[in-house]
């Protein structure tokens, strides 16, 4: 066909016509695998991004984002003019007048490397065609591909076909958009807010033309110009860029010389900077989600989502700074409990041989030097040598000169602390203290970590009690208990517990009575006579979700719990009975603001509401009875306006956990004090029971709280019982008024009016037997 066409020129520009069409086709067909995947035009569409979800507050306060890319799309006038200016002056000045393939770039470009100058020539669009449907990655290459110098051709061609497909289908301000929002900036930002956001703590419609110049001169190479590892670099690039703006008109020649001079002026002081975009709470978000997420098939770390929770920043704010107050305190004493002795201890009190060692042991640093020199006491010998280095401290971070051994002696003893506040009424949980720092402590002290409960533990007996008919005003006698019983190997056994300082009065005392002094004897009779069976399985309908060994015990709280369950469950006296699946996350809309779902807690009647009445009657009495475990409470200015505060102090064994549990009419609340790492702990009752610890973090907490009425908790009386209370239950005691000054330390051991823990005691003050 070609022969008859008399003209050379024209034969050869018909062929090359013809080729160009084959090669075009074969390369949109991929022809026998050659040349791998091309978008088609179904494919260039406006490209749905992987999108980083936002976290808020009930109250509409960010405090977190779930990202794979930390990119947030914004639109064209969302985009400062700057911005523009920059891109288009350095990296493709002929963007408005190409249709994606700028022939005449290409040709100087060449002319260029010839003369050893090697410049790009791809257009804008050419980059956003790379980005969008990643021609240069191995999944787009054919077989024509694995040839060196093939490859870069065929590449080439393929992002010319998608630029040009992609120029057809939309406008110049469309696609400089869509490139603004899908480049990465480095540090994990992608996207043009995100990077105005990381680098200048600004939107991308306020960046100045400095500004601009560092995030545009990034492009040219992230790492290399990315002016918090390489500021010199960086400052560089950006003049050069700020040459290109002046050269093209955008800023004039005074202009140049005056932003040359300014230094980079970055401002890295936003909310994600200063929190590494991670916290105890949103991690448990991502969690509570995880089950959703799974169902409806949505990853929360790409979908653009818009995610409520049901904290309340301002009571959380409050609950975080009493807790770096309280922390401060607490360490400083167990810091002076052991001194310059080692507080790794058993049982018995003594050090635990090989204790620091065998936790190097399990430091990935450790593995990788025993790998390098094969000897521990080379590896031990480097461990012990001080050096240069962050830690964290209740001052803030500081830089010491510390060995890893010292380095590890030192988080090892710092005390930890999980607080949970939730309204028993509608589940929400307001606040979430999930430990003193997240940055150097992953582990979540309100969901994650379970530990004894000590006495916190003794209401679910109580109300064991009471649905088996019996009556608050019921009396046991404090007096010597032995349990025989058989364990689960099959062999008997004995149990006699004491109370906390092993001395009995020999009295009887009402159930409320019993449970507000935390006696471990009466609490042991009535496990006894109702059956650990059934407060195993009273506090799992509760709320207390994890294994509890059935066993005589169980009543002191010798399993292990969490302040989760702790809080739900008692929530549950709160709520008339009726337990409330707490919730975490209210609302999450998508990425188009649509409401895709909503969240209400799963409710239950699980005691009979005269019952769970009773219970929050009989935890008022920790306050109100004479040597309740929580009259420390007086010490703070919490009970106004005939406030009513129920609670129950815990201590587990050897003072190695503090708890406090506090119901008001709108709140309750649980605390956990103690070191991640059990054998570390206090000494004894004065620093280390849960009055002294827990106790003053809930105290503080609620003493804040009482402060900001707007916020919905408020001082007042219990809600009056709504069903008919058959049961007595006000029972009076005998009065004894003793003057002071009172010595309290003889009034233990005589009168053993406080036989789990100290209890502070006003200047004159009125008790009853």
């Amino acid at each position: 066909m070609f022969k008859r066409v008399k003209s050379k020129l024209l034969r050869f520009l018909l062929i090359a016509i013809y080729s160009l069409i084959l090669l075009v086709c074969a390369a949109q067909l991929n022809f026998l695998w050659l040349f791998g995947y091309s978008p088609t035009k179904r494919d260039i569409v406006m490209p749905t991004l992987n999108v980083s979800s936002e976290l808020y507050t009930a109250d509409s306060v960010l405090i977190g984002r779930y990202f794979e890319e930390d990119r947030d799309p914004v639109a064209y006038d969302s985009i400062s003019e700057n911005i523009l200016n920059a891109l288009i002056a350095t990296e493709d000045v002929r963007f408005y007048k190409h249709n994606g393939i700028d022939f005449i770039g290409l040709f100087s470009s060449a002319i260029s490397t010839l003369k050893g100058d090697k410049r790009g020539a791809s257009t804008i669009t050419q980059q956003l065609a790379k980005n969008l449907y990643r021609t240069r990655y191995n999944a787009s290459q054919g077989l024509l591909g694995k040839v060196p110098v093939v490859r870069i051709g065929i590449t080439k061609f393929k992002e010319w076909m998608t630029a040009y497909k992609l120029e057809s289908k939309y406008s110049k301000s469309e696609i400089v958009t869509m490139y603004l929002n899908t480049v990465s900036f480095s540090n994990n930002a992608y996207g043009i807010k995100s990077a105005a956001i990381r680098y200048f703590n600004k939107h991308p419609k306020n960046l100045r033309p400095t500004e601009a110049a560092v995030l545009v001169g990034m492009l040219k190479g992230t790492t290399l110009y990315n002016p918090i590892r390489n500021p010199k670099t960086s400052l560089s690039r950006r003049n050069v860029v700020l040459g290109q703006m002046q050269k093209e008109g955008y800023i004039s020649t005074g202009q140049l010389e005056s932003y040359s001079k300014e230094p980079l002026n970055l401002n890295l002081n936003n909310i994600e900077e200063r929190s590494n975009n991670d916290s105890y709470l949103r991690s448990a978000v991502a969690k509570w989600l995880d089950k959703w997420s799974e169902e409806n098939n949505i990853d929360i770390h790409t979908a653009g989502l818009k995610i409520y929770t049901t904290i309340d920043s301002r009571m959380q704010k409050i609950a975080e700074d009493v807790v770096a107050v309280q922390m401060k305190e607490l360490q400083r004493r167990l810091d002076n409990t052991w001194r310059n002795e080692i507080p790794w201890r058993d049982k018995s009190g003594n050090v635990l041989p090989g204790f620091l060692e065998d936790k190097a042991r399990k430091l990935p640093i450790f593995a990788s030097l025993m790998d390098k020199y094969k000897s521990e006491e080379v590896v031990f010998e480097l461990l012990n040598k001080p050096k240069k280095m962050r830690v964290f401290t209740w001052d803030g971070d500081e830089e010491v000169e510390m060995s890893s051994m010292d380095s590890l002696k030192h988080y090892l003893t710092m005390l930890n602390t999980g607080l949970m506040a939730m309204d028993p009424y509608s589940g929400k949980i307001k606040v979430w203290v999930g430990g003193i720092n997240h940055r150097y402590y992953k582990f979540d002290h309100v969901n994650q970590a379970k530990r004894q409960a000590g006495s916190t533990f003794k209401p679910f007996v109580y109300l064991t009690a009471l649905e088996n008919g019996m009556a608050p005003c019921d009396t046991y006698e404090d007096k010597p208990v032995r349990l025989d019983f058989v364990n689960k190997k099959g062999e008997k056994e004995v149990w006699e517990p004491k109370n906390a300082d092993w001395s009995f009065s020999h009295r009887n005392m009402s159930l409320r009575w019993a449970m507000a002094r935390s006696l471990n004897t009466i609490t042991a009779q009535i496990t006894r006579d109702v059956g650990w069976d059934k407060i195993v399985e009273t506090a799992q309908r509760c709320g207390i979700n994890s294994h509890l060994e059935s066993v005589p015990s169980v009543g002191l709280g010798s399993n292990d719990v969490s302040v989760f369950e702790m809080v739900n469950a008692y929530a549950t006296f709160m709520n008339e009975g009726k337990r409330s699946e707490p919730i975490l996350v209210s609302k999450i809309y998508n990425s188009d603001g649509k409401l895709i779902a909503s969240f209400e807690p799963n409710q239950k009647q699980v005691v009979d509401p005269q019952d769970a009445w009773l219970m929050t009657y009989m935890l008022r009495g920790t306050i109100e009875e004479p040597g309740g475990t929580s009259q420390a409470l007086w010490e703070w200015d919490l009970f106004r306006d005939n406030n009513q505060i129920g609670g129950k102090t815990g201590t587990s064994s050897d003072y190695v956990d503090g708890w406090y549990m506090g119901l008001t009419k709108d709140l309750v609340a649980g605390v956990w004090v103690g070191c991640d790492e059990q054998s570390i702990h206090f000494k004894g009752s004065h620093n280390g029971e849960g009055s002294k610890t827990a106790l003053p973090i809930y105290a503080l907490f609620m003493e804040e709280l009482y402060k900001h009425p707007e916020l919905g908790v408020t001082f007042g009386e219990y809600p009056k019982a709504k069903v008919e209370i058959t049961k007595k239950y006000y029972c009076p005691s005998p009065r004894i008024v003793i003057p002071a000054p009172v010595d309290s330390t003889l009034l233990d051991e005589n009168l053993e009016l406080f036989p789990e823990e100290e209890v502070q005691l006003p200047e004159t003050i009125e008790t009853e037997f």
